[in-house]
């Protein structure tokens, strides 16, 4: 859920921020370049990121002044990093927080690396993920970008600001071929800022050098990085973890810049092992269930013949009855593939009679389905479904006629009494899965 967003005055500017969690560490995220805290929610992943982020810490993100919902800022007269550093403490003045973490992403490191060195009494841990300490290129830090890369990275936002995904392909290789994300980026940068704002922005950028704090840095601190990061060389990391006492260096494989793109979960495990001494283990919960897979027979070919938008038309209604039948017989949808349905059920006589009803108004619409059931035990981790059993359902299925509800001699036996009536269909072997099954269709 989206967070309520509010307003901290630090001098005369207004910085938006949020709170989410309650968790027994302050932890303020500080994105790097530009951002826009609402604009963090409509992504999935980086949702998800921030929500996995905020189930162990208190968690505080921001926009930096000229970006996202925080005030705009003259183009001439952009902030400087203790101007950032003044916006930082202003957020936690704000929701009352004496003491955080600080979590830097790229541009977002220098900043919190100068906050530890200068407030060491406000800074609990400082941790960095695909981040610097000196922007442009230099004779002791070959890792910078050269005077070429900066313009030909302005270049680019001149002309793609608001018309493409600029920086992406370095950004998240990972996601260049999600069209998704790749809206979602565009949308999400200029919500952050104007075209002007960002050039100002990037010039400013290229002269930070932070080198000289390293060394008075006393907070533990956590720096992470991508060992293939195509936006920043990870020898930038290497660079800060060695200058920082007893700081620790974890490296990913991997080519992506952010952090919740990629391996998001080894990302914060890392993050809140360091923070809380334990890693979060989300254990599986083990269930009795059964398992429905229901395919409808030939839709290929029907799909063809009636037409794209036609064949949208008639899912549609497919799935309307597969919903209202899942309601009357206490099942759970958990996904819808195309032309299948796949939901589980506390009971396998209601499983079996929700399919039976189901094959039968189906036909009605001049279409059948081919239905496969098994009880087993499942995991259950949020709202998934994992085990062998279902991966036996899946292949029952494949073995029904058009029309029939086709079961394993599970369900034939868990339901004995409730009235229904099985067709033995013999042994058969399913793909994948060892041994061989019985199997029935439901008369």
């Amino acid at each position: 859920m989206q967070p309520q967003t509010r307003f901290a005055l630090s001098g005369d500017v207004n910085i938006a921020y949020q709170v989410i969690g309650d968790g027994p560490i302050d932890l303020v995220f500080v994105m790097g370049w530009v951002s826009n805290v609402d604009e963090f929610w409509t992504e999935p992943s980086f949702a998800n990121f921030l929500q996995r982020l905020a189930k162990f810490s208190r968690l505080i993100v921001f926009d930096k002044r000229g970006t996202g919902l925080s005030d705009r800022v003259d183009e001439k007269n952009l902030p400087t990093l203790e101007e950032r550093m003044d916006d930082v403490r202003a957020v936690m003045d704000a929701c009352g927080s004496k003491r955080a973490a600080l979590f830097g992403v790229s541009e977002g490191g220098p900043m919190c690396a100068l906050f530890a060195a200068t407030y060491p009494e406000r800074t609990a841990a400082l941790l960095t993920f695909g981040t610097y300490v000196r922007a442009r290129l230099a004779a002791d830090y070959p890792w910078g970008r050269s005077e070429e890369d900066y313009e030909a990275f302005l270049r680019d936002i001149s002309t793609g600001w608001g018309e493409r995904p600029v920086g992406l392909e370095s950004r998240a290789p990972s996601k260049v071929n999600d069209e998704a994300f790749r809206q979602w980026w565009t949308r999400y940068l200029v919500r952050s800022a104007t075209p002007k704002t960002v050039l100002a922005l990037v010039r400013m950028n290229s002269l930070i050098d932070v080198r000289a704090a390293l060394p008075a840095i006393s907070a533990p601190s956590l720096i992470m990085h991508c060992t293939g990061d195509r936006t920043l060389h990870v020898e930038g990391s290497r660079y800060m973890a060695r200058r920082i006492r007893g700081a620790r260096l974890v490296e990913f494989p991997g080519d992506d810049h952010l952090p919740w793109t990629s391996d998001a979960e080894a990302v914060l495990n890392e993050i809140e092992e360091f923070l809380t001494g334990s890693r979060h283990v989300e254990e599986p919960d083990r269930v009795l269930a059964t398992v429905m897979f229901a395919d409808i027979v030939d839709s290929t070919r029907r799909a063809a013949a009636i037409g794209d938008r036609a064949w949208a038309a008639e899912l549609q209604q497919f799935y309307g009855l597969a919903r209202r039948q899942l309601e009357r017989h206490r099942g759970r949808e958990i996904d819808t593939a195309g032309d299948g349905y796949f939901a589980t059920f506390d009971g396998p006589a209601r499983a079996v009679r929700c399919a039976q009803t189901l094959a039968k108004e189906v036909s009605q619409l001049g279409l059948a389905l081919r239905t496969g059931l098994h009880t087993g035990e499942v995991e259950v981790i949020g709202d998934k479904i994992g085990g062998i059993a279902v991966h036996i359902g899946a292949r029952i299925a494949g073995h029904a006629g058009p029309g029939e509800v086709v079961v394993s001699n599970t369900v034939k036996d868990l339901v004995a009494g409730s009235g229904l009536q099985f067709e033995d269909r013999g042994v058969r072997a399913l793909r994948g899965v060892p041994g061989e099954w019985r199997l029935f269709a439901a008369a």
